[in-house]
């Protein structure tokens, strides 16, 4: 018998739940999965575990028996009453009503480490699909003071996500990933580990967020300025792209650095390496 369906179905009828599209929610039924997410993100007692998405608190349930402490955060309200209900006797959980991209995520990483005697930070989460870039970008660019970040993605995305610059699934995304940390797929999982079932294959990631970044830039938002124009316009070489874009450099100036790095004039941005990218923008 798998345990966790069982537990789905059972909390689901017991408060009415249906999964509400519009946050993106399929619950996760599939005990081996929960047990693979809980050991990608290797959870220690001195850890502080965020996650995002709790929902039914499947995997809540898990990280608790590893975690010093695991604050969730969680939008649907339904699902707040749900999470009291289950985990009210455990001291060590904390639960915040509120969209992810609105929290102050440095200033509660840094007062629950400091409160809790408690030496890294863990992000844990089975992602909604639809807002998985932007929670994802988030966690990265506000450089949270976290060791790792292990989500449930889309199949698609994950393929972005964990892909080395320059290969052949490249998104903007991809170098800004490699800019921040390393990343791996751990695990591919099927439409029906869900209920309801996706539309879509799904994959859980490990990020391990570098001490330093994987190039040196002169300048963070020009660099990735660059990269996301070159992948707006990805038909386009990075030559043109780069040149329609209002960035502030000339035609022949550009022309000019890619000369001087040995870089094909013709190239498309997507064919660009971290360290090409880096070198252009340091010209610049």
């Amino acid at each position: 018998m798998n345990r966790v369906y069982e537990e789905t179905k059972f909390l689901m009828k017991k408060y009415g739940i249906t999964a509400n599209k519009k946050l993106g929610q399929n619950f996760l039924i599939d005990e081996n999965v929960v047990t693979s997410i809980v050991e990608a993100a290797n959870i220690a007692k001195d850890d502080l575990v965020i996650e995002i998405g709790p929902g039914l608190g499947t995997l809540t349930k898990e990280l608790l028996q590893k975690a010093g402490k695991v604050i969730a955060i969680e939008l649907d309200e339904r699902m707040i009453r749900i999470l009291n209900d289950r985990f009210f006797m455990e001291q060590h959980f904390e639960i915040i009503n509120e969209d992810v991209l609105k929290v102050d995520l440095v200033e509660l990483i840094k007062q629950n480490k400091e409160k809790f005697g408690l030496k890294k930070a863990k992000i844990v989460a089975n992602l909604p699909y639809y807002i998985t870039t932007p929670i994802i970008m988030k966690l990265l660019e506000e450089k949270l003071e976290i060791e790792s970040i292990t989500v449930m993605v889309q199949k698609e995305v994950a393929d972005r996500l964990t892909q080395i610059p320059g290969g052949k699934n490249c998104g903007a995304i991809t170098y800004t990933v490699y800019y921040y940390a390393t990343s791996e797929e751990v695990l591919r999982v099927p439409k029906h580990s869900f209920i309801p079932e996706p539309e879509v294959e799904s994959a859980v990631i490990h990020l391990k967020v570098r001490k330093e970044p994987s190039v040196k830039v002169e300048d963070e938002k020009k660099f990735f300025a660059l990269i996301k124009v070159a992948f707006m316009q990805r038909r386009k070489t990075f030559l043109n792209a780069v040149s329609n874009s209002g960035i502030a450099i000339s035609k022949e100036r550009l022309e000019q650095i890619l000369q001087e790095l040995n870089i094909d004039i013709k190239i498309r941005g997507e064919a660009l390496t971290m360290e090409q990218f880096a070198s252009i923008e340091e010209k610049m």
